[in-house]
């Protein structure tokens, strides 16, 4: 993701009507792009998920991170969250361990 890209996202959360947002990202860039809209300090509960396996194959974990995200999105307090794969975290709680293939808690 560019930095002119990720301004627009941030941008798109700031301007969104609604107060519960989830955005699906790309998983490498995922918390860089939490980041970015945390630092503007929205009164929103902001929902980021991705895959880590693509959804085009059938074991992706997509589609489960995907509802994950939605019932997270409903359920915790305004804010920047990770929902993937079982884990909820705050955005700067949490880390993409490349070698296991997972999200962990820092």
């Amino acid at each position: 993701m560019t930095r002119a890209q990720r301004r627009s996202l941030v941008a798109a959360c700031q301007v969104a009507p609604e107060s519960h947002l989830v955005i699906i990202h790309g998983t490498d860039t995922l918390v860089e792009s939490a980041a970015a809209i945390a630092a503007i300090g929205l009164d929103k509960t902001v929902v980021l998920t991705g895959a880590m396996v693509p959804a085009r194959f059938n074991a992706s974990d997509a589609r489960f991170n995907c509802g994950f995200a939605l019932a997270a999105s409903r359920l915790l307090p305004a804010g920047v969250w990770v929902a993937i794969n079982g884990l909820i975290q705050r955005w700067d709680q949490v880390r993409k361990n490349r070698a296991a293939g997972v999200f962990e808690e820092l």
